[in-house]
Parts: structure tokens; C-alpha cells; sequence
């Protein structure tokens, strides 16, 4: 085993309790979601060996690629945006779908999960800082749009929100987003009487805050990995192909 991902996974593990005293929470409300975009199945395996159960992939085809070649102790949710064209395929694969940005493919997700019997587990993307380059939800629109979401979609189950605030070196940028994000999502408990237990929010730049502000879920990829290549992981030898 690489003593490099055991110990940064361990280091991770220790922030994230160590934030979470901060709180005045208990660690265990909030669950590790190791990011696996770009590395390779024998990075995956490492984690694995370290105690790390749940991935998360940003695309598809690259995460039902890994699958077959790492335990099946491995848990996946999928957290990058999702392609209309790659539901089918995503709905029997990943326990959780982080990134539902749309009505409209809420509606996809909710007539492909019919036609094949599944019920998925989603998150609500939310655009907290209303930035053109980023998908999800506009806060105010979530408000009018989540009863048509919750009464008109049933296979959906919907868990919670999930947002990515806009980049910056300094943690302490990200709280208010993370801040608005929980009151939005408390809001819609209280009006609607809906139960939306999750919080996705917080990357390795900034997870201790998000954790402060009430993250059940935070998603780390470099802080454990080390930098992505850049470049979709596939095995030696095969072709290139879409996200």
C-alpha cells in the first residue's frame, strides 16, 4: 500500500473530527466521499485497503470502467454534471446522483428510473453564488420548483442539496455560500414538511469550513489523491471516448 494515500486519507479523516468539535457536531454526521476523477483503479484499491469505502466520479463511462477492477466493497456516487444521453446508464451503477441541476433532467432521470424500475437517491444542485459558468438551480427557483420535484417525480428520493461555491484560496470565502446553502435547505423542511437530511458541499480546499456550516457529505479528491492528470483515466491501449 502507498503510505501516501493511507496517511493523507488519515490526515483528512483527523481534520474532518477534528472541524466537526469545532461545531459542536458529532464526526460522524459527516461522510468522506474520496473523488477518484483521473486516478486509476490501483489508487481506488490503496483507499480501499485504508478504510475507504465511497468514491465519487464526475463522468460515466470513466467510472463503470474502474468498477469491474477494484472491490466490490467500493461504493460510487456521482457527483460531476449528467449528460441526458448518460442516465440510463448511470441509474444502475451509483447509489447516489450528487448533481440533479434541471427540472427538465429531473423529468429524464425520473422517466428512465421508471422504464427500468430503479429508484434513485439525488441530490438538488444549487447555483448559491448565481454564476453564469455553473449549472444547478437558482435558490429562488428551487423554492417554486422542489414541490413539483417531490409530488410529480416520484421515483425520485430526493435526499438533500448540493452545492460549489466559486473558487478561492481562501477557505473562509466558501462559509457563506455553505451557510446559505443550509438555510435554504431548512427552509424548504419547514415549508414543505420534507425531510432533505443531506448537505454536499466542501472540496479539499475547503471541507473543515463546510463541515462548520453542516456538511453531511464532503467530496475530496487531491488532498488524497494527489493532482489529477488532466486527462480521463482508461485502461492502456483503449480508445478515446466522450465524458
Amino acid at each position: 500500500m502507498s503510505a501516501g494515500i493511507e496517511q493523507r486519507l488519515a490526515e483528512v479523516r483527523a481534520r474532518m473530527a477534528e472541524a466537526s468539535r469545532k461545531a459542536g457536531r458529532d464526526p460522524g454526521e459527516t461522510e468522506l466521499v474520496a473523488v477518484t476523477k483521473t486516478h486509476p483503479p490501483e489508487a481506488i484499491q490503496e483507499a480501499i485497503a485504508a478504510g475507504q469505502t465511497l468514491f465519487g466520479e464526475n463522468r460515466v463511462q470513466e467510472a463503470r470502467t474502474k468498477m469491474p477492477l477494484v472491490s466490490s466493497r467500493a461504493r460510487w456516487h456521482f457527483i460531476g454534471h449528467l449528460q441526458k444521453n448518460k442516465v440510463r446508464q448511470a441509474l444502475p451503477v451509483f447509489e447516489m446522483l450528487h448533481s440533479i441541476d434541471s427540472l427538465a433532467l429531473a423529468a429524464d432521470v425520473q422517466r428512465i428510473a421508471e422504464e427500468d424500475g430503479q429508484r434513485p437517491r439525488v441530490l438538488l444542485e444549487v447555483n448559491v453564488a448565481g454564476e453564469g459558468s455553473k449549472f444547478g438551480f437558482k435558490p429562488a427557483a428551487l423554492e417554486q420548483e422542489l414541490e413539483t420535484l417531490l409530488t410529480g417525480m416520484p421515483r425520485l428520493d430526493v435526499a438533500g442539496l448540493m452545492a460549489i461555491p466559486p473558487f478561492s484560496p481562501k477557505p473562509e470565502d466558501s462559509r457563506k455560500y455553505f451557510a446559505a446553502l443550509r438555510e435554504l435547505r431548512d427552509r424548504l423542511q419547514e415549508r414543505l414538511r420534507a425531510g432533505l437530511p443531506e448537505l454536499s458541499m466542501g472540496m479539499s480546499g475547503d471541507f473543515e469550513v463546510a463541515i462548520q456550516e453542516g456538511a453531511t457529505l464532503v467530496r475530496v479528491g487531491t488532498a488524497i489523491f494527489g493532482e489529477r492528470t488532466g486527462k480521463t483515466w482508461r485502461p492502456a491501449g483503449e480508445p478515446a471516448e466522450g465524458p
